[in-house]
């Protein structure tokens, strides 16, 4: 199946494409409870493409021709521009009962421009269960032209309340070949290059476009990769944990140090602090609130900094693991075979199993709001078989 228009980039998604477009046309025909509903969960492994899918589906929904992909319907629907579009991302570590009230109350409104009051939120996994309370009678009840696109990794990640409303539509992993061809065509990026990031990328579209684009990035996976060979004696392992988390630590400051200048100024604006007089009653209220936001959206983007360092780390000791179990299937990380074959052979299959659980336990720890450092230095050693 080829996919056109709106739909390109969703690539090894055909079924998931056909799903949607069928909807649009049962939306554009006057509606089929069959086909096209009101509330809609777009499901599918990170990087797969669940929010382009929600995307995609909410600017076919307005435009037209069912989703030319080039009029400015679909254009201003994909950017967030279009007014009877919503588009909710957040860095946050939730996305709280205010916030989706305010989704609410854009819900109830009717469209100004297009078919629908489309509301696509990419995080959904990320409403509070408060949120979702207040979420739930919008999507139980919505207005006649209301549609909600939630996205998540899985159902489960919904509270049960909204998913059992919403219709599930699953997004699988896209092929390493889908990737290498939509990179080339997409980007431009070399056929060779193209290859290699979808490989390493595991089928993480956004990481493979990352990897194929900017050297940095590739080094920065090098340096991860090389760690294993590193971890040496307990020194070696509080260092590398350190290195680590300064290293996401920076990464999210850089990220976010623009954005919180402006958004700090902007509310200083509004809350009259360049003017003359008195500062506004519940002015430093407001400025708190807006540091904790900030700092939030700083801990989340360190926190997935390092969720990176542990899916290069998995990569690599699952090599490991099929070198020692003879598996057979080919390596993630070819470059690195020397030192993953040299690992193979020095240690039993077991200790490499014990060393992704590892890995596991130490994402874990870091969803619980464990300190960073402390999970990443027990985890450093855990590689090392020290304690």
């Amino acid at each position: 199946m080829t996919t056109t228009g709106v739909w390109t980039d969703l690539i090894g998604q055909d079924r998931v494409v056909e799903t949607l477009q069928r909807a649009v046309g049962a939306a554009a025909a006057g509606g089929n409870r069959h086909a096209m509903t009101h509330a809609w969960l777009l499901t599918g492994p990170p990087g797969s493409g669940r929010s382009n899918a929600a995307r995609a589906f909410a600017a076919a929904l307005q435009c037209p021709a069912g989703g030319c992909g080039e009029c400015n319907t679909c254009t201003t629907a994909l950017s967030g521009a279009h007014p009877d579009v919503t588009l909710v991302r957040t860095e946050a570590l939730s996305i709280g009962v205010d916030e989706v009230r305010e989704l609410v109350r854009r819900a109830a409104m009717s469209p100004t421009l297009g078919r629908y009051q489309v509301l696509v939120v990419e995080d959904a996994d990320r409403i509070t269960e408060r949120g979702a309370d207040a979420l739930l009678k919008s999507v139980e009840e919505p207005a006649p032209r209301t549609v909600w696109l939630l996205c998540a990794p899985t159902a489960d990640d919904v509270v049960v309340t909204i998913r059992s409303r919403c219709r599930l539509v699953e997004l699988s992993t896209p092929s390493t070949s889908a990737i290498a061809e939509l990179l080339q065509r997409r980007d431009g990026v070399e056929p060779e290059l193209a290859r290699f990031a979808a490989r390493v990328a595991q089928g993480h579209i956004g990481r493979a476009r990352a990897l194929a684009r900017n050297e940095a990035v590739r080094e920065r996976r090098q340096d991860i990769l090389r760690l294993p060979g590193r971890l040496t004696s307990l020194g070696a392992c509080l260092k590398a944990a350190a290195s680590l988390v300064d290293a996401a630590g920076e990464e999210a400051s850089q990220l976010t140090a623009d954005l919180d200048a402006r958004e700090k100024a902007e509310l200083s604006e509004a809350l009259g602090f360049t003017t003359k007089g008195a500062r506004p009653r519940n002015a430093q209220a407001a400025l708190r609130d807006l540091e904790d936001q900030q700092k939030a959206r700083v801990k989340r983007i360190q926190r997935d900094a390092l969720d990176r360092v542990l899916t290069e780390l998995t990569s690599f000791y699952r090599d490991v693991l099929t070198v020692q179990t003879g598996a057979g299937a080919p390596l993630i990380n070819a470059e690195f075979a020397e030192a993953i074959g040299r690992l193979a052979h020095e240690t039993p299959p077991e200790a490499t199993v014990v060393k992704l659980d590892a890995i596991l336990a130490c994402r874990t720890a870091l969803e619980t709001n464990v300190a960073p450092l402390l999970a990443m230095e027990s985890l450093m050693l855990s590689l090392a078989g020290i304690g």
